[in-house]
């Protein structure tokens, strides 16, 4: 039997290679031991497809990969639509079917088969249910009812009740609100087994006992929290810049050198010539000095030629070792909007889901002019999603008046769905603004980070943050452009270098937008000057939430 704490992942030689023969890793070998860690690195670099090679979704081309113990795996992929009950997708709804069908007086062999020892499933799964901030959800309920924080938390209680050694998380503070975010830092601190968390999320970071850098297919484990690692990163940075800095000395004095040289080797050849001259010596005699004379400048350049060579080198090596953070540089101007135009007005806006009436009252009210930036901050479940397909025109509203502005809205949904996965980035932009003249498509797609193949990637190949990317390339560069930008939960699945520069295109964006997230830093990264929370089926102005 596997004591939790020993539990451990063993990846040896591990190599992977997407079908259209784009690699992700060669020969990667590390272990991760007991106790929590996190695991961070640029989006695109494999973190999900480790974690999905680990849970054995994905089976590499080459090596091995072993876990102790029961592995529980949640994925950052999770169905935001479906029919299925609660019950189906926590797995139990067979077993609570099984225990039905006893109590009834049927006693056939096959469902004490099912049942196994889970005779107390419903009760562990109320509990753990009420223990991550659900206990109000029915095991009958349709998955096609609950927020997106709602599911993941689902996707969360689904994992522990199999009561895993190992479990992996990808992304699971996506879509939660503060108070679900709360709940799952109890939980993972209470957890006895091994962990290794995907996530962007700095206070689920900073709950680690290590942190694991993916970064060029190779993995560097980093003892203590987010900060530990955060410093540990700068100092190897300071180091590096100061490398930098030596070997730029370095390529320079040996080039002065090696002038200085090939100036003294002209010089001498020079001299030899008059004395040869002066002296009357014979020709063959002259040639002879002469020959040699160039075989030793000719050694000396090789030699001086070599150590420029290996400096350059050593400068290339330095160079290398600095963490380059890219961030996006766009000019919109096209989203200019004037101050006082309306974009969006709506009065008493009300709408039914499933048969559950989602504003209270007389419904809500918005009205949205200028440039404004908002955020729609409340709870998972409120409603703020909803919301937000009403002002893109995705969703009709049942009763109350909306009004439209004449210019375009953009609606980036947490599914990130705009984009066709079939096509290439560049295919997907060309299909958005194909009046954009090719190469301007291209020199776009690079300000956003999509460089050389890169832009030739199928969007199926894509992480999250890259979708991201391409998506916000379709939907900014679109003719005409978007007046009103809405984005829900944008952050998800970014890492903090994502989020950074998810910050940056926005900063470049000049028209009016609504953000629904429940990352108050980010929030104040992009200037938010609007804030209004939706709870309990109202919308009301608030403050500015501390970032911290």
């Amino acid at each position: 039997m596997i004591l939790l704490q020993d539990a451990r992942i063993v990846c040896s030689n591990l190599s992977f290679t997407w079908p259209d023969d784009t690699p992700v890793f060669r020969d990667l070998s590390f272990t991760v031991p007991g106790g929590r860690t996190g695991l961070v690195a640029p989006n695109g670099a494999g973190k999900s497809t480790l974690l999905r090679l680990i849970a054995g979704d994905l089976r590499p081309r080459g090596g091995s990969v072993t876990v102790e113990g029961v592995l529980g795996y949640l994925s950052q992929t999770l169905p935001l639509t479906s029919t299925s009950s609660v019950a189906q997708v926590l797995g139990i709804a067979p077993v609570l079917a099984a225990l039905d069908a006893v109590e009834s007086g049927d006693v056939r062999e096959e469902h004490f088969a099912v049942i196994g020892s889970d005779w107390d499933i419903e009760e562990r799964t109320r509990a753990e249910l009420d223990r991550l901030g659900l206990a109000d959800i029915a095991l009958t309920r349709r998955l096609d009812t609950l927020s997106g924080g709602q599911i993941v938390t689902l996707g969360l209680a689904a994992q522990l009740l199999r009561r895993p050694d190992v479990l992996l998380l990808d992304e699971p503070t996506n879509n939660l609100d503060i108070d679900a975010r709360q709940r799952l830092y109890g939980v993972l601190e209470e957890w006895p087994g091994g962990l290794l968390v995907v996530a962007h999320d700095r206070p689920l970071l900073e709950r680690m006992d290590r942190i694991a850098e993916l970064e060029s297919a190779e993995i560097r484990f980093h003892g203590g929290n987010f900060t530990a690692y955060e410093h540990a990163v700068r100092a190897a940075r300071e180091v590096a810049e100061k490398n930098v800095r030596t070997a730029e000395q370095e390529v320079k004095r040996e080039k002065r050198e090696m002038q200085q040289a090939r100036e003294r080797a002209a010089r001498r050849a020079s001299n030899a010539a008059r004395t040869v001259g002066d002296a009357g010596l014979p020709k063959i005699f002259a040639g002879t000095m002469k020959r040699n004379a160039q075989e030793s400048a000719a050694r000396a350049n090789q030699t001086h030629t070599a150590r420029v060579d290996a400096a350059r080198d050593r400068l290339d090596r330095a160079q290398r070792a600095i963490r380059e953070d890219q961030r996006i540089v766009l000019d919109l101007p096209g989203t200019e909007v004037p101050a006082r135009r309306t974009v969006f007005a709506g009065e008493g806006i009300g709408v039914q889901l499933g048969g559950r009436e989602m504003f209270a009252g007389d419904g809500v009210d918005l009205t949205i002019r200028g440039p404004e930036r908002i955020a729609l901050t409340g709870p998972n479940g409120a409603g703020k999603s909803t919301l937000l397909r009403i002002l893109a025109g995705a969703l009709a509203s049942d009763r109350g008046r909306v009004q439209h502005g004449h210019g375009r809205v953009a609606y980036l949904s947490q599914r990130l769905d705009l984009l066709d996965p079939e096509l290439t980035v560049a295919q997907n932009l060309a299909l958005s603004a194909p009046r954009l003249p090719a190469a301007e498509r291209m020199n776009a797609l690079a300000r956003l980070l999509f460089r050389g193949p890169a832009a030739h990637r199928p969007v199926r190949a894509l992480s999250g943050g890259e979708r991201l990317r391409a998506s916000l390339a379709c939907v900014l560069f679109a003719e005409p452009a978007p007046q009103l930008l809405l984005l829900d939960e944008p952050t998800n699945n970014l890492d903090l270098i994502g989020v950074g520069q998810l910050e940056s295109a926005l900063e470049a964006y000049r028209g009016a937008f609504v953000v629904v997230s429940h990352d108050a830093r980010f929030l104040t990264e992009v200037r938010v000057r609007r804030w209004r929370r939706l709870a309990q089926g109202r919308l009301s102005q608030v403050g500015a939430p501390d970032p911290a």
